[in-house]
């Protein structure tokens, strides 16, 4: 049998698409900036059909993409132009397959949306604390694999902190069985992590265990107008002092996006009158809302009288908190339909945020006059979106032609200050030339090593990361 009859074997034929229409919406990234081709696209149904698909693929010497939701913003799902690759798509994979409410953990397969474990944990009485604006079409495979953080990440972590446990269809067809809901565990090399932010290159993740938290009995959302980031830090230290764990989320959100969002997004209302930037503020946890609500008043009442915030609006209700959320959630989407933008997901120490944008805009306004940059972000762990394009859609073709320029510009600076040039969306294709110039030999020499000792025939998701 030739590969593709031994796939249909393996999966059934209503599970392989072959004919080019039908792969088609697989074959384009979310942001369509990438566009690839396929021998075919299989759709296993389990770990087991995963494993004997890989197999097939490895005795045939074919390289093989893994993809999930598709959600990616570096083209890590996407094969190359060469149309030679199988294309393994995972959302067949999407059985909750255990709640261990003793253990606060839940066991999930990789092709769940996030938003499916949010509400398998929910149903529960638990959280699962991972929150993605993608949420309804992400999945745990791909969180997985890019080590997503999304905006809760100063109190719960990333995908890192949440899993206790992988089970991985490694290059070779081989199952590596490491669904342990262990939270101690020091017998060797903690093999889970190598896989977490790998991106599909050295195994396909197929199930994970992960961390359940109580839910929060009370939350409190607020807005706030601020003058600079530097106020932003200020203030996201003098929260932390005085809620601890019970802060959230800490958003920061530059006028100019909020201004897409509003522009873009039906519905959209500003929650204040213009101010250059924004901090979204999340408080979570036990007690009564009313009482948490009363301790951010009055705490916002003193940064009031203390200048570091120029006027604030607190959540009346979950709706209010829903509308507020909204604001920020929509950002990306706002920038997609305003048109096509030079993205970056940086993170820097988060005393170094005020200097980054300072000395970026300056740089960039110096080097490429006229444009606009949209910047937004998790302040609470360094992690920035800091976003290019020119303010009117119909020059953003010759802008766009100039991005590795505005790239050299952005992460020479993001280095300088010890920082990385990707925070939570991977390397994929996207980085993985730029990575050269800001990792050492060493690393990169580590890199390809652990790559070659996993897959030492190139196989799996090739030219991605490395």
């Amino acid at each position: 049998m030739d590969l593709i009859e031994q796939l249909v074997a393996i999966v059934g034929s209503d599970n392989i698409l072959t004919a080019a229409g039908d792969m088609a919406p697989y074959l384009l990234d979310w942001r369509g900036y990438y566009r690839g081709a396929a021998r075919c696209l299989v759709r296993p149904a389990s770990s087991e059909e995963v494993s004997a698909v890989v197999r097939a693929c490895a005795q045939a010497g074919v390289a093989m993409v893994p993809q999930g939701g598709n959600t990616s913003l570096c083209g890590a799902s996407i094969p190359d132009e060469g149309g030679e690759a199988v294309l393994i798509c995972l959302s067949r994979l999407n059985r909750i397959r255990t709640i261990d409410l003793d253990n606060s953990s839940i066991t999930v397969e990789a092709g769940c949306l996030l938003q499916a474990v949010h509400e398998a944990a929910l149903a529960a009485g638990r959280l699962f604390p991972l929150s993605l604006a993608a949420e309804g079409s992400c999945q745990i495979g791909g969180n997985l694999s890019t080590n997503a953080g999304g905006v809760q990440v100063i109190r719960y972590g990333n995908m890192r902190e949440l899993t206790l446990g992988l089970e991985v269809v490694l290059p070779s067809g081989e199952v590596w069985n490491g669904l342990h809901g262990l939270r101690k565990d020091n017998t060797g090399y903690d093999l889970k992590q190598l896989f977490i932010g790998a991106e599909g290159t050295l195994g396909i993740i197929t199930a994970a265990v992960l961390k359940l938290f109580p839910l929060p009995q009370a939350s409190a959302t607020c807005w706030l107008a601020l003058e600079s980031p530097q106020a932003a830090v200020h203030l996201l230290g003098d929260l932390q002092s005085a809620f601890g764990a019970t802060l959230t989320a800490c958003e920061l959100i530059s006028d100019v996006a909020l201004g897409l969002v509003l522009k873009h997004i039906p519905g959209a209302q500003a929650p204040l009158a213009a101010s250059p930037w924004h901090l979204l503020v999340e408080l979570s946890g036990p007690g009564e809302a009313g009482a948490l609500r009363s301790s951010l008043v009055s705490f916002l009442e003193k940064m009031l009288e203390r200048g570091l915030i120029g006027n604030a609006v607190l959540a009346q209700s979950g709706e209010q908190a829903r509308r507020l959320w909204a604001l920020r959630e929509n950002i990306s989407e706002a920038q997609k339909v305003e048109g096509v933008s030079i993205k970056h997901d940086i993170s820097v120490p988060i005393s170094s945020i005020p200097k980054f944008l300072e000395r970026a805009d300056a740089a960039l306004k110096q080097a490429f006059p006229g444009f606009r940059i949209v910047a937004f972000g998790h302040v609470g762990d360094g992690n920035l979106h800091y976003n290019q394009s020119k303010p009117e859609a119909i020059g953003n073709a010759a802008f766009i032609a100039v991005q590795p320029q505005v790239n050299r510009i952005v992460h020479d600076i993001v280095h300088q200050l010890g920082g990385s040039i990707s925070a939570e969306h991977g390397i994929g294709q996207l980085k993985r030339e730029e990575i050269l110039r800001y990792k050492s030999a060493v690393e990169m020499d580590l890199m390809r090593a652990v790559k070659k000792a996993f897959d030492p025939k190139g196989l799996m998701n090739p030219g991605k990361v490395l």
